[in-house]
């Protein structure tokens, strides 16, 4: 079992390493550290075409989770690239160089393969799937796959909601409530959230499937306390002031839900 998992993880390992390395050195020469978002997103279908290709399970179980991923990364990966290309480096970074303030090449560094390695611990679904022998898809991963369509669904709605709001001229200096942005401050994060909540489903149907549970789990614990959700408030208030503030007060912070009314401050 561990020379299975070690054939899969060591190649893993050195590409997405490797791929976090040259993203580094690409941001060295353009000075923008956002680069290393479309990184990650891509890095999750390296590993799962990777466990994929050397599996040594069921082979339609191995390719329609790798699919998943390689669907999910792409399209993920694309729209953190096209939001980077051509623009400065946003602002979540500015606010690392301004807290880091020296050393930041090795800085940066240590944070791209951080980035590696959260991306080699959140493959564990795929890696689990690829190991598992049994020949039929059980129910739990039909329910995982059909989670995963809604998620993935839910995701792009978010993201082209955001899009066409910021393209929208009448919308500088403004807060996006248009569709889900009315019912989740971050519904793109909701969305991507369960997708790892589809994952995790999936592998229950492994052998030590339950160990994918720790994916959503650190993935929820990094949007609401790490480099998710209290950077980009933190953001959008730097940028947007009290608008951002009643935005706070009036919508849900992650999970779609009817609006509540604002406070008022007293006299």
């Amino acid at each position: 079992m561990l020379s299975a998992i070690l054939h899969l993880v060591l190649p893993g390992a050195v590409l997405v390493i490797l791929m976090m390395f040259v993203l580094w050195l690409i941001h060295l020469r353009i000075g923008n550290a956002s680069i290393v978002d479309p990184g990650w997103a891509f890095g999750l279908p390296l590993l799962a075409v990777t466990y994929a290709v050397l599996g040594p399970g069921y082979v339609w179980r191995r390719w329609l989770l790798a699919g998943m991923a390689a669907v999910w990364g792409v399209r993920l990966g694309s729209h953190l690239l096209r939001r980077i290309v051509g623009r400065p480096e946003e602002g979540r970074y500015q606010e690392l160089r301004r807290q880091w303030k020296d050393h930041l090449a090795l800085k940066f560094l240590a944070f791209f393969e951080f980035q590696a390695l959260l991306d080699l611990f959140l493959s564990l679904p795929f890696l689990l799937a690829a190991l598992n022998p049994e020949r039929t898809l059980s129910p739990l991963e039909f329910a995982g796959t059909a989670l995963w369509l809604v998620a993935l669904a839910g995701e792009a709605v978010a993201d082209a909601q955001l899009a066409a709001f910021k393209r929208d001229p009448a919308s500088r200096g403004q807060v996006c409530q248009r569709g889900l942005w009315n019912y989740s401050r971050h519904p793109n994060y909701f969305f991507e959230w369960l997708i790892w909540v589809a994952w995790a489903l999936f592998a229950l149907a492994s052998p030590y499937g339950w160990i994918a549970i720790l994916c959503p789990a650190v993935m929820f614990y990094f949007l609401f306390r790490v480099t998710g959700i209290p950077a980009t408030e933190a953001q959008a208030l730097r940028s947007k002031g009290e608008l951002y503030r009643r935005y706070q007060q009036t919508t849900s912070a992650f999970v779609p839900w009817f609006r509540r009314q604002a406070r008022t401050s007293g006299v």
